[in-house]
């Protein structure tokens, strides 16, 4: 174990709740971090700040800021870093040593007890969205924080350098989608998209979209370099598309939908060839985000097959828990 009393003489660390005139810090420091992206800008968090209760943290050493803890308060006890996103973590730069975060941690966890918080909830960036190495988090939750792992979701990444060739059959649909005439083209048109999404949600899972369309409309209105959709079309109609989210060294699939002809007609590999030869060909990964539900229980089995036959293999989404 890692002796706490070490860890508290130096009196460097101070951690302070976020607040809507520290928006610029935040993001200036998200900017030029090693393992943070838009998902954690405030202009993205900020469009479902109604649902959820924020209560992230700055940390600084003396008086430079060293890290971010997106995060927002369930209840009295419970604090969640993030649920309302696909993940939080602490955020840091390549600046910061092991022995920092691990004393960033102490910090973090004093302050939040010192309010009656009694619970932590942490979802961790996956490694593939870091420019650098950024695991020192999961040494210290473990080692200080004595956190357990309460699930572990898994997604699927493509390496794009030297990646691997399409199964079969992919290859036989982009053939399929190149011989029946389908177009890809980058577009605005997020109305048309949401509601072929929507439409196989209710489907099959009797549920809308995470994001409304207004929603779409607003975040691709503050990030368009970021948030970018790709539609396949045969002549002027649109068979289905791909909301892409461009996460830095890695590129993430945030939406994948087609109608019953696209998806007979191949549209959505057509569109995933394109992104990897045209548009995304010099990012590190492509994402596609997990293939489970219940928390991992279950695995989408036709899902993950799909982002298999495209080349992704398997990278874990978790999620720790500890007490204070």
């Amino acid at each position: 174990m890692i002796n706490k009393e070490i860890l508290d003489t130096t009196g460097l660390y101070t951690v302070q709740r976020y607040s809507d005139d520290k928006e610029r810090d935040w993001n200036d420091f998200l900017n030029r971090s090693k393992n943070g992206n838009f998902l954690l800008n405030r202009q993205y968090m900020g469009y479902h700040s109604d649902r959820f209760k924020d209560h992230s943290l700055l940390i600084f050493r003396g008086s430079k800021l060293i890290a971010l803890f997106p995060a927002n308060q369930r209840d009295k006890t419970t604090i969640s870093s993030h649920d309302g996103l696909t993940y939080g973590g602490l955020v840091t730069t390549g600046k910061v040593s092991t022995e920092q975060v691990v004393n960033i941690f102490n910090a973090i966890n004093e302050y939040y007890k010192a309010l009656g918080v009694r619970t932590i909830v942490y979802k961790p960036s996956a490694w593939v969205f870091h420019d650098l190495p950024s695991e020192e988090d999961l040494y210290a939750i473990t080692n200080l924080c004595e956190a357990r792992l309460v699930s572990r979701a898994i997604s699927s990444s493509i390496r794009i350098p030297n990646r691997p060739t399409f199964s079969q059959s992919r290859r036989t649909a982009v053939h399929h989608a190149e011989k029946a005439g389908l177009i890809v083209k980058e577009t605005e048109d997020y109305e048309t998209f949401w509601h072929i999404l929507d439409d196989n949600l209710m489907e099959r899972h009797q549920k809308h979209p995470v994001h409304s369309i207004a929603e779409l409309q607003l975040l691709h209105s503050r990030f368009p370099d970021k948030i970018r959709l790709f539609m396949a079309y045969q002549e002027e109609k649109c068979l289905g598309g791909i909301l892409m989210y461009d996460c830095g060294v890695t590129a993430h699939t945030q939406y994948i939908s087609a109608n019953a002809e696209g998806k007979e007609l191949g549209a959505i590999d057509i569109i995933m060839n394109y992104l990897l030869t045209e548009v995304f060909d010099n990012k590190r990964f492509l994402d596609f985000g997990i293939s489970t539900e219940d928390d991992g229980h279950y695995l989408n089995t036709s899902l993950i097959f799909q982002k298999e036959g495209f080349g992704g293999r398997g990278v874990c989404y978790d999620k720790y828990e500890w007490n204070l």
